[in-house]
């Protein structure tokens, strides 16, 4: 497996990355995570214009072009054979020197790597069971926009969740709102409505979030957001959380609680794999 550093495609086993790295130290750093179709990167101007407007708020420097980035992604997929996978990007601010200031530190270090990505079958989502965690996000926060390397809340609450049996988390914000899961966004349906958290309640914007809204559109669904507490979720007649490596991910229980299956989310899963064929086609 060849990973892509700083420039070059590498041997996955020599792809070194130093332990001063602010990334390995501080988490000073972003990532985003790409689903790989056809050979080719889906929503990659999504995934890019996060990266980007993340680095900028972080005050980081993105050495290459959104065109330049595709270029060498695009060299790694066919390096390694993978026309179907998971594209994982990784940027930190590299190199400094001791402590948080960030003087110092202008040798960024940019990281792609491919991963096996599970088979889909459209219109038959993965099937999850969440457990409520009992940290919660701080609500409104800048950094919530973007995927910063430091993700130890959702990495405490995944393994929250696991320990009481279930396969993700469903996190609340401190206002004690609905928010999102470990790893993608949440979703309900109630009264033929598909529900989501706005992005203000604390939540990730998205790449597959927007194009789920962008499908209900086409497909004159209506999609409403909603800062709601968790009972909310008593009268749903169906939840799914929304992410690149999945798509569309049933929920099947919450909290140990059996829920309803509603059609509409296989359906939404068979549109957004459509619509990664078609684009990754074109």
């Amino acid at each position: 497996m060849k990973v892509f550093l700083n420039g070059r495609l590498v041997p996955e086993a020599q792809a070194v990355v130093s332990v001063l790295d602010r990334g390995f130290l501080y988490g000073d750093g972003l990532f985003e995570t790409v689903r790989v179709a056809n050979a080719r990167p889906f929503r990659w101007a999504g995934h890019c214009g996060r990266l980007r407007r993340g680095a900028e708020f972080l005050r980081l420097k993105l050495p290459l072009s959104n065109d330049e980035l595709l270029a060498h992604a695009l060299a790694l997929i066919v390096e390694n054979q993978m026309p179907e996978a998971i594209l994982r990007v990784a940027l930190s601010r590299g190199v400094g020197r001791r402590g948080y200031s960030p003087r110092g530190a202008d040798s960024p270090t940019v990281v792609m790597s491919l991963h096996e990505s599970e088979a889909v079958e459209p219109g038959k989502p993965f099937a999850w069971r969440l457990a409520t965690a009992s940290l919660r996000l701080p609500a409104g926060d800048p950094l919530a926009a973007f995927k910063t390397a430091n993700k130890l809340p959702q990495v405490l609450a995944r393994a929250e969740a696991e320990e009481r049996g279930a396969d993700e988390a469903l996190l609340l914000n401190s206002s004690g709102e609905i928010a999102e899961t470990t790893g993608g966004n949440f979703f309900w349906i109630a009264g033929g409505i598909v529900r989501t958290p706005p992005l203000a309640a604390g939540v990730l914007p998205g790449v597959t979030r927007a194009a789920i809204i962008e499908l209900c559109g086409t497909d004159g669904i209506a999609v409403r957001e909603e800062r709601v507490p968790p009972e909310v979720l008593r009268e749903a007649d169906g939840m799914f959380a929304t992410m690149s490596t999945r798509g569309v991910v049933e929920v099947t229980e919450l909290d140990g609680q059996l829920l309803c299956r509603a059609p509409l989310t296989a359906r939404l899963h068979a549109a957004w794999w459509d619509l990664v064929q078609r684009e990754t086609r074109g």
